[in-house]
């Protein structure tokens, strides 16, 4: 499919010129002879790059960049004698791609084109990606055909277009961050960033850096400044997962963040402002903890402004069917299979099972059965398999050494055979392991490993 080019200019020989180049390198080249007619070309064809005189009679060529739709607008080229060079620049700092000078250079036309159609395939990308994200974490999506998740959704979208503070309860494997994506891509905030910390998952040395950042030299390995989780969600969302595990010393400076909206990175003199929306999630009873003083009583009434409790798996059964029909055609795509369907006695054996690990649990089976089943049909028999099999007894693979062992170097070869083993895929490396996946990425940054398509699994 050709890529399209809008030529805006008042003079019909310039016009000419830059058709006759365009269409030789392959482009749909489209023409107008002033800013009126190219707006009227954009509602019938949406170009990909727009070429524009600067100086053009009625409408010139920086009020046409500010017209033109913005979903999202294409780049614009402006094209200017030498005399007017100054407003050029200027009209690039208002957001055009480029400019180019009279007489025009072919081979610099071309060049400027080419930059701005790459340019005009990442605003697309980036455009697609994000209705994605948006339609994945859309309420509608969120499987509740059961009267609770009903009720639930209809909470999570009374909470969505607030600014209040949430709290996510429920058990491991409940879909808390699945909410809380949802919360955020529901919000006004969806444009911006969302942010999630596993707060089981980070040493309690690292916390501090983690959430505010630091400045080079402020500890041992801080070589550069770092921008903290606080920063780089500015005015968009932290998810902060686990906050039930939150050292002590990190929630009183937690609770000076969300009372001041200010950070100071580690090391540094600089207080920022910082506009944050704040979810949390827990599977801890936190009123047991402040009473074991485990919790702070301040910070627990301002994270959970708003209470969302996810019921487990066996209390919303109904939910089921709907979702094995999302996780059989997600792992379809995935591992190129064509499950058709599960039989009754596959579906009454889910129906049953009581899911100590809920849907994350559900979702695993699912995908096991998937890449294990020979037909297209998962019978009964296949899904009790996937249910055993878990309940093998894990032997330790070694017994400790009377001279004892060097824990970290255990860990990083650890690590470093899951991720041989799964051809250097995090994801499937963390599920080997048994690890969340977050946890997986914090452990292979920490040793210095990386994702590696062909296996390998080690840094450069």
């Amino acid at each position: 499919m050709k890529l399209v080019v809008l030529v805006v200019d008042d003079e019909p020989l310039q016009r000419g010129i830059l058709k006759t180049i365009l269409d030789g390198e392959g482009y749909e080249t489209i023409t107008a002879g002033s800013g009126s007619e190219a707006l009227a070309a954009v509602r019938k064809v949406p170009p990909d790059v727009v070429v524009s005189d600067l100086k053009m009679a009625g409408m010139d060529g920086i009020e046409l960049m500010g017209a033109l739709p913005q979903s999202p607008a294409p780049p614009v080229i402006i094209v200017t004698a030498h005399g007017t060079i100054d407003s050029a620049v200027e009209a690039v700092k208002l957001g055009a791609f480029d400019y180019l000078t009279k007489p025009l250079d072919k081979q610099k036309i071309l060049m400027a084109v080419r930059k701005a159609c790459e340019r005009a395939e990442i605003l697309k990308e980036n455009t697609r990606l994000k209705k994605e994200l948006f339609d994945r974490f859309r309420m509608e999506g969120i499987i509740a055909r059961s009267a609770r998740m009903r009720e639930t959704v209809e909470v999570l979208k009374r909470v969505a277009d607030s600014p209040a503070t949430v709290m996510v309860l429920g058990e491991s494997g409940t879909g808390k961050e699945l909410v809380a994506r949802a919360i955020h891509y529901n919000s006004p905030r969806r444009n911006k960033p969302f942010t999630a910390i596993n707060c089981a998952a980070i040493p309690e040395s690292l916390f501090e850096s983690e959430l505010f950042g630091h400045e080079p030299g402020s500890f041992t390995g801080a070589t550069s400044r770092r921008a903290g989780l606080f920063e780089i969600s500015n005015g968009g969302t932290l998810f902060l997962d686990e906050i039930g595990d939150l050292p002590m010393p990190m929630q009183s400076k937690l609770l000076r963040v969300l009372q001041d909206r200010e950070v100071r990175r580690v090391g540094g003199k600089e207080t920022l402002r910082v506009d944050v929306r704040i979810i949390s999630a827990t599977n801890k009873d936190l009123e047991r903890e402040m009473e074991k003083g485990g919790f702070r009583e301040d910070l627990f009434y301002r994270l959970s402004v708003v209470n969302i409790e996810l019921p487990p798996l066996r209390e919303r059964t109904e939910d089921i069917p709907a979702l094995v029909e999302h996780f059989v055609q997600k792992c379809n795509a995935e591992f190129h299979r064509d499950i058709r369907e599960v039989d009754d006695e596959g579906m009454a054996v889910l129906r049953s099972h009581p899911w100590p690990g809920n849907v994350r649990q559900l979702s695993s089976v699912i995908e096991r059965a998937v890449l294990l089943s020979d037909g297209r049909v998962l019978t009964g028999a296949i899904i009790h398999r996937q249910l055993n099999a878990r309940k093998a007894p894990v032997r330790s693979p070694f017994e400790l050494p009377e001279e004892g062992l060097d824990f970290e170097q255990l860990e990083r070869e650890l690590l470093q055979k899951a991720l041989n083993r799964t051809g250097g895929v995090a994801t499937r490396a963390a599920k080997l392991l048994h690890m969340n996946y977050k946890a997986f990425l914090y452990r292979m940054e920490k040793f210095g490993l990386r994702e590696t398509p062909e296996g390998g699994g080690e840094s450069g």
